[in-house]
Order: structure tokens, then sequence, then C-alpha cells
């Protein structure tokens, strides 16, 4: 009896795995292809009205619109990014947490989590250059204008700047590194509250993004310096680059992008970017885009994944080399 039973007990655990093993092939396909069935979140690390958030919030409506179910904007700004950064990294890998992932996000030492190891790339969505401006009320109209007025005045000018890890942060103080001139860089939470205080004259200067001060520069409320870029910008045609300006090698180009927690499933994966790749070949989000002062960039998620590798390592070698701490 006792052997009867066990080659029944035997025989049903075999049944059951085979089973589990079936159930499993049919039911990841089955997973992919019903996502999404409920909000989706994007996180974005940055304050709201800044250039990421503008950005973020244009790319959750048209992903809300391809897949059916609502992505919602969740800002959590605080270190630089680094917050929500990491928070994206410690959410649950099924598609339902993304993130807006920015330039110099895994610079600090102890960030707590490693963009290689904890995030999944989705795919690029623009390249977005740092445009170095001014409030009106400061004599200045060019780069050598700025280094002339702080060499004769030095320890007055202040440049604002949303705070490290962000690549705004390092321009201004590569710049000053290349100039040698004495001004005061102040950290702002994002750029949102930078143009503010810029439009305020709370601060003279900034090394800013250009979708949240556009429409004050083309009023006449804040005045465009330089585009530090290889390329002029369409959106301020009139407004030279860095290296025309006299500053070769000031070039502080930030890509923005979508990642998901590691381990988010590919067919997941491959799904967000076939949209995504959509929205960004648009003609309505690059003109978009272009008009908020970037470029669009479509992409493989292989090729966000060697882009962030790129990057990282070229502004990483440079905070070697200025000798900066970055906390």
């Amino acid at each position: 009896m006792h052997s009867g039973n066990e080659k029944r007990s035997k025989s049903f655990a075999i049944f059951l795995g085979l089973a589990v093993i079936l159930f499993g092939f049919q039911l990841k396909p089955a997973l992919a292809d019903d996502y999404p069935n409920r909000v989706v979140q994007l996180i974005v690390p940055y304050p709201p009205g800044g250039g990421v958030d503008t950005v973020g919030r244009v790319i959750a409506q048209k992903l809300t619109d391809a897949l059916g179910q609502q992505v919602i904007v969740v800002n959590r700004p605080g270190a630089g990014s680094v917050i929500g950064v990491r928070d994206g990294a410690k959410a649950t890998p099924d598609g339902y947490t993304l993130l807006m992932l920015v330039t110099g996000a895994s610079l600090p030492a102890n960030t707590g989590y490693n963009l290689q190891k904890d995030f999944t790339p989705i795919g690029l969505i623009a390249s977005i250059p740092i445009v170095i401006m001014a409030n009106p009320s400061v004599p200045v109209k060019s780069m050598t204008d700025i280094v002339a007025l702080a060499k004769a005045k030095p320890g007055t000018l202040t440049i604002g700047t949303p705070p490290s890890p962000t690549l705004n942060y390092f321009g201004a103080v590569q710049f000053k590194n290349m100039t040698g001139i004495d001004v005061t860089v102040v950290t702002y939470k994002g750029t949102g509250p930078l143009t503010n205080d810029l439009l305020g004259d709370h601060v003279k200067l900034a090394f800013n993004t250009l979708p949240p001060a556009i429409g004050n520069i083309k009023a006449g409320k804040l005045r465009a310096i330089a585009v530090a870029a290889p390329q002029r910008l369409a959106a301020i045609p009139d407004v030279p680059t860095t290296a025309e300006s006299g500053m070769p090698g000031l070039d502080i180009v930030q890509y923005y992008g979508l990642v998901a927690p590691a381990g988010t499933p590919k067919p997941i994966i491959a799904r967000l970017n076939k949209e995504l790749r959509k929205i960004v070949s648009s003609e309505d989000i690059k003109a978009r885009i272009i008009a908020d002062g970037g470029g669009p960039v479509a992409s493989t998620p292989e090729e966000y994944a060697a882009n962030i590798q790129r990057e990282e390592g070229r502004w990483a070698a440079l905070i070697k080399k200025l000798g900066l701490v970055v906390n």
C-alpha cells in the first residue's frame, strides 16, 4: 500500500511540476500581451516646471495614448536627482514604474545604485544642451563679457545651476576652471526655481536648460549668451555656441531617456521601446523638442546603454581631472 501511494505521490508531483512549467511558459507571453492593465508611474527626479519635467509630461501623455492606460508623472526631486533615481532602482521590475534618466545621475560616489546593473534602458528621447543666460540687468552680451566683468569685479558675480550631480553644475565649475574667474556658484533644486530667481535678479547668470526659460528669452526678460553644444539651436538661432564664443571644449549636452528597473521582462521593454521610438520620431514631438531647444534622439535599448556608459564615463573623467569631490 505504501509503495502504491508513493508512486501516485511521485506521479502527481511530476504532473504538477510539468503543469507549472507549461503554465509559466504560457503566462509570460500572456502577461506581456496584457501589459499594461493598470496605471504606470513615470518618476521624474526633479521638481515640477523644469526641463526634465516638461519633457517627461509630454512623453507620459503620449505613452498614455499609445498604451491605453494612464501614465502619470511622479516628481521625486532631491540631491540633484539621486533620490528619485534611487527610488526607481528599488521599484518592482514589472513595467509599472519607469524613470526619466538624465546624464550625470551616477557620478556621485554613494548613490545607492549602479546605472549599469540596476536599470534596463528603454530608449533615448532627446539631447538637451545647456544654455548660458543672464538677467538683462547684467551688462554682458558674450562669454568674453562675462569673463571681463568677473575679472573686473572678482567675487561679485553669481552663477545659478541645479545641484551636483547635474551637468549644469559641473559645466559651471568647468567654466570657472577654464577661465580662472572668481564667481560664486549657487545651486537650486531644479531649473524651474533657478529660472524664477534669474528672472527676479536674485542670481545674475545661469547654466540652464532652455525649456523653462525660452518664453522669457523671446520676451526679452532673460538674455541667452551662448549654447554649450557643437551646433546652434534652431529655437534660438542667433545665439552662438560656446566654441564660437571663444570657449572650445565647453560642451555640456544632457541626454534624456527612459529606463526601467533591472529585471523588467524583455517583452515589456520591447513594447515600451517600440512605442517610445514612434513617439520621438513623430513630427509633433520632434517639433516640440526642437522648439524647446533640444534634439530628438530615437534609439534602441542597446544604443541607449552605450550612450549611458559613454557619457557617464566622459563626465567622471572630467570630474577627476578637475579634482572635484561629488557627494
